[in-house]
């Protein structure tokens, strides 16, 4: 059986990802920012809270609060004000009284329940409450959500929508965040030409700038695009300098494999330093990382498959590290594969699969057809990864395999 060290220089996957996080070293540049602009921002503080959420004992429902005591002696109560989100009641609800109260006001001093306006009928100024009120019924209580001091966020914590309306729910309006990455993206190939041009014979248009720029932009980057440059070996180094100047990280993509006109990885090892150098994956083997002078590179392959995938599993991750954010575990499940699935042994393989349950609830996975790395809409039509190991040879239909659910900023 051939494994993944059968051919020589192919590190496995599990290795690379170590090897390339261990000389990843985070940025520790601030900024201070507004709550309005922090989202996919990266908190570089813990954040406690300054107050209780909710601030003060309110009622879940529309009714009427009373002292749950009331009630046992009686089964109308006078009505003896009212309390509304924003205006509460002044007074102290006394012994046989109940209050009016709205979703969200404030608990009138004396009250300690609140039964919801449909279980009550209304005489003159008398409530009859007509259910079995229990005691603390529908009654939010002050720090049931956040209490005081407590622990909200930790440093590197990426903010997501939610978390800014957390945020805003303490008060908080002024947040201080790791500074964004700058992210340069160099694409290159004399095949390639940039929208809006003419295709000459033999020529296709550049895609993995697009893909790629947006895949960064949900991790909140600074993308500067170099655009498409020729295979040209003088071409090429003077990108990857002026990218090296003004990026903490480097991404190409073509030039990295074996052709003559693959100038990539010959002026990486001039310019810089490269850690490893093609990987026991598929798709995405000629994937190159090391270190320029003041950014760290990552050479992905020319084919638009391999580039997204290398850069979903590999780049994404050194990035989010780089942004000294906390990682989210990969979501693996296992599914029972709808096909047959193609593979020989030799290389781990991060086939394109639909993941979904069938009409007896089990999860099944079906890959999305030919697995080829110029099949861009492999990816596109797909929601997870169908991981085989590097041992792994034919899956037949029927068989339980390891899927992998795509990250947010991959997922379409």
């Amino acid at each position: 059986m051939v494994d993944c060290y059968s051919a020589p220089g192919l590190m496995p996957f599990e290795q690379a990802l170590e090897t390339m996080l261990a000389a990843i070293t985070p940025i520790t540049d601030l900024e201070n920012i507004s709550l309005a602009a922090s989202l996919g921002r990266v908190l570089s503080t813990d954040i406690t809270s300054p107050i209780n959420v909710p601030p003060h004992n309110n009622s879940a429902m529309d009714g009427y609060a009373f002292a749950h005591a009331s009630l046992a002696k009686q089964a109308s109560l006078s009505l003896a004000g009212r309390s509304m989100a924003g205006q509460p009641f002044a007074g102290v609800c006394g012994a046989g009284e109940c209050i009016r109260i709205m979703t969200g006001a404030k608990m009138p001093t004396g009250c300690d329940s609140v039964e919801m306006q449909e279980n009550c009928q209304v005489v003159g100024e008398s409530v009859k409450f007509l259910g079995q009120s229990k005691l603390a019924d529908n009654v939010r209580y002050a720090g049931e959500d956040i209490k005081q001091d407590q622990l909200v966020f930790t440093q590197g914590r990426r903010l997501s929508a939610i978390d800014i309306g957390v945020l805003a729910s303490l008060g908080i309006n002024k947040l201080s965040v790791f500074r964004q990455l700058n992210v340069a993206l160099i694409a290159t190939g004399d095949e390639l030409k940039a929208l809006g041009e003419p295709l000459g014979s033999g020529d296709i248009f550049e895609s993995n700038s697009y893909a790629l720029a947006a895949m960064l932009k949900n991790l909140n980057v600074n993308v500067i695009n170099f655009g498409v440059i020729a295979d040209d070996e003088n071409a090429i180094r003077s990108a990857f300098i002026q990218a090296d100047a003004q990026a903490d990280a480097v991404i190409s993509s073509g030039g990295v494999s074996v052709g003559d006109a693959d100038y990539t990885k010959l002026v990486l090892e001039q310019i810089g330093e490269i850690a490893f150098w093609k990987i026991a994956m598929k798709p995405g083997k000629p994937f190159a990382f090391g270190k320029l002078p003041n950014s760290v590179f990552f050479g992905l392959p020319g084919n638009p498959v391999s580039a997204m995938v290398t850069a979903d599993l590999l780049a994404m991750p050194a990035l989010i590290k780089l942004q000294n954010c906390h990682p989210t575990p990969a979501i693996t499940l296992k599914a029972k594969t709808i096909t047959d699935l193609k593979k020989s042994p030799g290389r781990m393989d991060f086939q394109r699969g639909v993941l979904s349950y069938d009409h007896t609830g089990e999860l099944m996975v079906n890959s999305t057809g030919s697995q080829g790395s110029g099949i861009l809409t492999s990816i596109s039509s797909a929601n997870c990864y169908i991981v085989l190991p590097a041992e792994q040879g034919r899956v037949p239909a029927g068989d339980v395999v390891n899927v992998r659910l795509f990250e947010r900023y991959f997922a379409s």
